[in-house]
């Protein structure tokens, strides 16, 4: 068996940077990726890291991500940020506009960003993280491309729409809540077929409709919802924040992140509140009320491993399957 790769973090980012310039992505936008990409996979995100990370190579290379795209962000009040990506990716927006959206939710009390004409978005928490680490609350929603049954239905009319919330305690850890509106995300059920194992029968459905174990029908049919209709109902209102409000396009009418050479076009929605404007001792407050939940009623509170699974990569690097790295290292411009 061929060896798994280590890599510190220099290391890692420059493995992600370097192959998505080859690809043809600017230096700017590789850097903003590469920084989530890392970010993701170093709190344990590795679905959504360098796993994914593979995703946004072959789209650069087909032409579903525009490499050289240069993100529009204009503010139509003062409070409003909205970002069209130009077929480029949301991280790259973002990465641009993030000092301006946490000075206006400061000085405001609240801030939004919105964003447009965007491949997938990536890990969402990261976001949401991002604000957290200044010490903002957080709400984020994104869609894109139909894989969800909606409630009542056999076919996808969503994305898997996950919504991610965080919140800053006293010590610079925060919670974070980042999950999909499906019984389980996308990735998960591509990764049971890659290696051949079947899915939970509560996962998804084959294109006729039932449910089923097979990962490859389910690719070819629709996921479900957790929860039943309440989690299909998240999953319209994630639409309604993240394309609907964003001019995104809606998860029917999305082009494939996979295949073709058409942006999805996703959307992507971000909520900062400022707490101290608020409540003067929130932060504190909630880290003696996390205290609690976690001591005396064994509640596991999302989020809270983050920071120190990031920081223990920043030693001891992150591990990539040797295949994986290889094929990240293999990437060339046509």
């Amino acid at each position: 068996m061929t060896a798994d790769v280590t890599l510190l973090p220099d290391e890692a980012l420059a493995l992600a940077k370097t192959a998505l310039m080859r690809v043809g992505m600017v230096e700017a936008a590789a850097t903003a990726l590469a920084r989530a990409t890392m970010d993701a996979e170093a709190a344990g995100k590795g679905a959504v890291g360098f796993a994914h990370l593979t995703d946004y190579l072959h789209a650069l290379v087909d032409g579903r991500i525009d490499g050289c795209a240069e993100p529009l962000i204009t503010s139509p009040v003062p409070a409003i940020l909205k970002c069209d990506v130009m077929g480029g990716v949301a991280q790259y927006g973002f990465d641009i506009a993030s000092e301006e959206l946490v000075t206006k939710a400061r000085a405001l009390g609240v801030s939004i960003f919105t964003a447009h004409n965007s491949y997938t978005t990536g890990e969402l928490g990261w976001y949401a993280a991002r604000l957290a680490a200044e010490g903002l609350v957080a709400i984020a929603a994104t869609n894109g491309p139909a894989l969800l049954a909606g409630a009542g239905a056999t076919q996808p009319v969503y994305s898997t729409n996950p919504l991610a919330f965080a919140a800053p305690l006293a010590d610079g850890r925060f919670v974070l809540m980042d999950q999909s509106s499906s019984a389980t995300a996308f990735v998960k059920v591509r990764e049971a077929a890659a290696r051949g194992e079947p899915i939970p029968g509560d996962w998804a459905l084959d294109q006729d409709g039932r449910p089923t174990t097979d990962p490859f029908a389910a690719m070819q049919g629709a996921l479900l919802a957790f929860g039943g209709a309440r989690g299909a109902n998240i999953a319209l209102m994630v639409e309604i924040l993240a394309a609907g409000l964003t001019g995104a396009n809606w998860s029917l009418d999305a082009p494939d992140f996979q295949a073709g050479d058409a942006s999805p076009g996703a959307g992507l929605f971000v909520l900062a509140l400022s707490p101290q404007l608020l409540a003067d001792d929130f932060t504190a407050r909630l880290e003696a009320q996390v205290e609690r939940l976690s001591r005396d009623y064994g509640v596991h509170v999302p989020g809270l491993g983050r920071l120190s699974r990031q920081q223990a990569a920043e030693s001891a690097g992150i591990v990539l399957p040797r295949q994986l790295f290889d094929s990240i290292s293999s990437f060339r411009r046509n």
